[in-house]
């Protein structure tokens, strides 16, 4: 249900009966918002074949459109532009014709379309999923959406293996202070568990740091040579 068609369709109608014309270019645009109204129909073309004041060629249009029409409320005339207020009941018939169409809107890809990569999500793998990493599930859920629906491929896609020194920050804890302890001995969840290690190392290494600036140490030096911070720089050299 195309609204501007069938509005085009009504006029086309009337100026072929009233002035035995067939004129199908009628420009219709979205009502600015400093108007009242929803759509726009633009007098001037007609102005010119007509030779009518746009006021005379307005009303007339406008008067037919609410006598005939079961979408058009009122109307109101700027210069050379048509303000019509479309009825609620056009939304509502619209609502409910594509309310059981699940493919509304969706132009599915052909088989050739471009293809797109969407990485979206990428857990930390040192620590369960937060609030940020639900925007990012979000947001690129929707853009994959969006891209599907407008006719490209889409392969999503997300980056879990975090093998840098953020994982060997955890590791580091939990071989100075694990004792060999599992997720399955402690009953935790194996993010929470890899989680708690990850904050103690970052707890230790903040205290290393505290002791080397009270002994005398700058702060760079300090952050580059706390003893859990240079195991965790050694196991990644050895990991890589």
């Amino acid at each position: 249900m195309n609204l501007h068609i069938l509005l085009k369709e009504r006029v086309s109608e009337f100026i072929l009966n009233k002035y035995d014309l067939d004129f199908n270019d009628l420009e219709i645009q979205t009502t600015k918002k400093d108007f009242i109204g929803d759509i726009t129909i633009v007098i001037f073309p007609l102005v010119k074949i007509l030779r009518r004041s746009p006021v005379d060629i307005g009303n007339e249009i406008g008067l037919f459109l609410v006598n005939n029409s079961k979408y058009v409320e009122s109307y109101n005339l700027i210069q050379g532009f048509m303000n019509l207020v479309i009825h609620s009941k056009f939304y509502l018939e619209f609502l409910n014709q594509i309310s059981d169409d699940d493919n509304f809107g969706i132009n599915k890809p052909e088989i050739d379309a471009p293809l797109f990569l969407v990485e979206f999500a990428s857990p930390n793998t040192n620590k369960p999923l937060h609030l940020g990493h639900i925007r990012n599930i979000l947001l690129g859920y929707s853009i994959s959406n969006i891209l599907y629906a407008s006719g490209k491929n889409v392969h999503k896609t997300q980056i879990i293996n975090d093998r840098g020194i953020h994982i060997c920050k955890s590791i580091i804890a939990w071989l100075k202070y694990g004792k060999d302890s599992s997720p399955l001995q402690t009953g935790e969840k194996g993010d929470f568990f890899v989680g708690r290690y990850y904050v103690l190392f970052d707890k230790i290494y903040k205290e290393q740091i505290s002791e080397l600036i009270k002994s005398g140490k700058n702060k760079v030096f300090a952050e580059k040579n706390a003893s859990i911070f240079l195991d965790a720089q050694d196991l990644l050299i050895k990991w890589e």
